[in-house]
């Protein structure tokens, strides 16, 4: 009886360790929703746009992208400073716990180089977005006609 007592006790402080001692990451907090990527005939860059929440109680940081479609993918940031468009690096991104960030057509979009093939109005293009710690992401985004947004 107290091998059994003492084995149920042992039992009850440990279960919430299980995941943490399997190596077994929780889910992660971040989501995405309406992926696309605007169809570029006859060149090798596009954009992709996207929506991520961070529906957790702690930031999440995206460090980087990758896609199996393009040889090079990066954060980045369109901004127009004295009439001039720029573009900069946004890598890191932060999310705090509750945060929406909106990529979209003059603003935060996922720059695609050296495409591997060119891209049509309905295919799927894979991004997996790399987080701090080691998770990742993958989303898929739908190409959308040129004119389309």
């Amino acid at each position: 009886m107290r091998d059994s007592a003492l084995s149920a006790a042992w039992l009850v402080l440990l279960t919430p360790l299980m995941p943490a001692l399997s190596g077994a990451a929780p889910p992660p907090a971040l989501s995405a929703q309406d992926a696309w990527v605007r169809a570029t005939p006859g060149v090798e860059v596009a954009a992709a746009y996207l929506t991520l929440h961070n529906g957790g109680t702690q930031p999440v940081v995206v460090n980087g992208v990758t896609s199996p479609a393009a040889g090079a993918a990066m954060i980045r940031e369109s901004s127009l400073v004295n009439g001039q468009s720029t573009m900069r690096a946004h890598e890191p991104l932060r999310l705090g716990a509750g945060e929406t960030v909106h990529f979209a057509p003059g603003g935060l979009h996922i720059m695609l180089h050296s495409l591997k093939r060119p891209l049509a109005p309905g295919d799927e293009v894979p991004l997996v977005l790399l987080l701090e710690g080691g998770g990742s992401l993958t989303v898929t985004a739908r190409v959308r006609a040129l004119g389309d947004s």
